[in-house]
């Protein structure tokens, strides 16, 4: 038995697309973007809280879940290619964007190129430019194995060769243990050393430092056109958090034009495997209060 349902899949430039759908066709899009080594499936508990209130829509990013591997890069530019090619392909003109880990870096960047897109923003353990190895998590340990995955050689060794993204990263930011079914849709993807290329790449784009020079300018770009940004809204964070500490959540929030802090307690860097629910009826809510005041405008 499968333990995943087969998705729809669309043309996207040379290769396709994998997505989930559900909910009001005739209600506003939620789009929801997943990060490193995820897929659509992350939203599997969260979808259904929101498909009352919006035309749910969330992709398996290129080289992830069911899409395809074709033979790129797996660059972020690649990654933004793809999502603005399924974006159109799919139709969509505007969405309120649902995002983590590389999801929110897609999400950022989309929202700062095309303002008009966004009608709010729901975000957590967000990709952000980070001056200083020192400021890039918590835990010394954690951050030694990332800097281990940008060493030439160790690097190849631990994802590809070991999986450590799906084997290890993944179950170990979780807070609670991911059971036999979840990990096998988990590890689906990635069955051999080849298809686990896109998993390297993504820690190898962390914007840290400086480096690499092309993502951390763009996020940088991204993060102050979202300074900037007037769209709703709706910022997550678990205890003590992987990414972004509570401290830091707080400090973001503040900063942001029309932004709510949501404090979801225990919680690492997979917050959505943690708490479903809360995430859900909370951007349902979310959703829901904005298109009310848009009505109310207008009437």
């Amino acid at each position: 038995m499968r333990p995943d349902i087969s998705l729809p899949r669309i043309p996207v430039l040379d290769s396709e697309m994998a997505y989930r759908e559900a909910g009001r066709t005739d209600g506003p899009v939620a789009l929801f973007l997943h990060g490193n080594p995820t897929s659509s499936y992350i939203w599997r508990n969260i979808i259904p809280h929101v498909a009352d209130v919006a035309h749910c829509v969330a992709p398996d990013l290129i080289g992830f879940g069911q899409s395809g591997k074709p033979d790129i890069a797996y660059r972020f530019e690649d990654h933004v290619r793809y999502l603005d090619g399924f974006i159109a392909k799919m139709g969509i003109g505007s969405a309120y964007l649902v995002a983590q880990d590389w999801g929110s870096g897609l999400a950022f960047h989309l929202a700062a190129r095309r303002p008009d897109f966004a009608r709010g923003l729901a975000f957590m353990e967000f990709i952000r430019p980070i001056p200083t190895w020192d400021e890039f998590l918590q835990d010394s340990a954690e951050r030694e194995i990332f800097r281990k995955f940008r060493t030439p050689g160790e690097g190849e060794a631990l994802i590809l060769r070991d999986n450590i993204f799906v084997e290890g990263v993944l179950p170990g930011a979780t807070a609670r243990q991911l059971n036999e079914e979840e990990m096998a849709v988990y590890r689906a993807p990635f069955s051999t050393e080849a298809s686990r290329r896109p998993t390297w790449r993504f820690p190898n784009e962390l914007p840290i430092a400086g480096e690499p020079a092309d993502v951390y300018a763009t996020m940088e770009k991204a993060h102050e056109a979202l300074a900037l940004s007037h769209y709703p809204k709706l910022l997550f964070t678990g205890d003590p958090g992987a990414l972004i500490p509570p401290a830091v959540a707080e400090d973001y929030a503040r900063r942001l034009h029309d932004c709510r802090l949501v404090k979801l307690g225990s919680g690492l860097h997979y917050l959505q495997e943690d708490h479903p629910e809360i995430i859900g009826e909370t951007v349902a809510e979310f959703i829901a209060e904005i298109e009310a005041r848009k009505s109310r405008r207008m009437s």
